[in-house]
C-alpha cells in the first residue's frame, strides 16, 4: 500500500491530537481510530487512521498526504511534550477473517482489517468495495482544500466526534450538523460507459458535481443535489442518481 507511518510519542500525544482531530482519540482504547485534520474553515486537509502502540502511537496515513500532515502537526506541537518520527512499518489490508496483530477497519465492517509490521494482507477488489460501500479514498474523492467532512462522510463513517470538544475546524462541522441541511455529499450513482477519475458531471450545460471511482456499473460522485435530477454526463459516460443519500 502507498501508506506512510508515524510514531507519535511523548507525555502529551493524546492530549495534543485531542485538540486538532476529528475523532475522539480515547477510541484508542478499542483500537483504529479513523479521523482528519482539518482547515481553521472545517475544510478536508488530510484523514488517517491512528493505531495503538503502547506507550506510543501510529499515524497510518496516504503517502502523498504525508509530508503536509507531518509539517502541519509540527507547526500545532508549540512546547508540548510530544516527538513525531517517520517509521519503516507497513500497511496491510483484507477482509474475511482477521489475522494475529491484525484490527478491523472502523469506518464500515465491509471494510475488513489493516495490518501492520509484516501482517499478510489479501487481493481484495477495494474500489469494488469502496464504491458498493460509499467509502471515499485519500487523494481521489478525498481532496485536500475541496470540501467539508460531512459532505464526504465522515459522520456514517465514524470519522468525526460532535461530543470530544474542540479541534481545529470544529465550530463550522458543528454547525453544518446542527443548523443546516448538506446540500452537497458523496453518493453512490449508476455508471453508463467510462471516464477518468475526477471528471465533471454535467446536468445538461450546468455543472452538478465530479465523477470519481467507478467499477461494476456503478461509481462514486460528489454531487450538487439541487441538480441532480435525471441522467447526467461526465465526459463520454452517462451518470444517474436515484436520489438516495446514505
Amino acid at each position: 500500500m502507498d501508506r506512510t507511518v508515524f510514531r507519535i510519542t511523548g507525555t502529551d500525544r493524546l492530549e495534543f491530537l485531542q485538540n486538532l482531530v476529528t475523532n475522539n482519540v480515547k477510541g484508542l482504547e478499542n483500537g483504529l481510530v479513523w479521523a482528519a485534520l482539518l482547515t481553521p474553515q472545517g475544510k478536508y486537509l488530510a484523514d488517517f487512521f491512528l493505531v495503538p502502540e503502547g506507550e506510543a502511537l501510529l499515524v497510518d496515513v496516504a503517502k502523498p498526504l504525508a509530508a503536509d500532515l507531518a509539517k502541519r502537526l509540527k507547526m500545532y506541537r508549540l512546547r508540548a511534550d510530544v516527538q513525531i518520527e517517520e517509521t519503516e512499518v507497513g500497511v496491510t489490508r483484507g477482509t474475511g477473517p482477521a489475522p494475529e496483530g491484525a484490527l478491523p477497519d472502523p469506518r464500515d465492517p465491509a471494510m475488513g482489517w489493516r495490518g501492520y509490521n509484516g501482517v499478510p494482507g489479501d487481493d481484495t477488489d477495494w474500489d469494488a468495495m469502496r464504491v458498493a460501500h460509499i467509502v471515499p479514498e485519500s487523494g481521489v474523492e478525498l481532496v485536500p482544500g475541496e470540501s467539508y467532512p460531512l459532505e464526504l462522510g465522515f459522520e456514517r463513517l465514524h470519522g468525526v466526534d460532535f461530543r470530544k470538544g474542540c479541534y481545529v475546524g470544529q465550530e463550522v462541522t458543528a454547525r453544518m450538523k446542527h443548523k443546516t441541511e448538506l446540500k452537497k455529499g458523496l453518493v453512490r450513482v449508476a455508471v453508463e460507459g467510462a471516464t477518468p477519475v475526477g471528471t465533471e458531471v454535467l446536468a445538461g450545460d450546468r455543472p452538478a458535481g465530479v465523477l470519481y471511482t467507478q467499477s461494476g456499473g456503478q461509481g462514486l460522485a460528489w454531487l450538487r443535489f439541487d441538480r441532480a435530477d435525471g441522467p447526467m454526463h461526465a465526459g463520454d459516460a452517462t451518470v444517474i442518481w436515484d436520489g438516495q443519500r446514505p
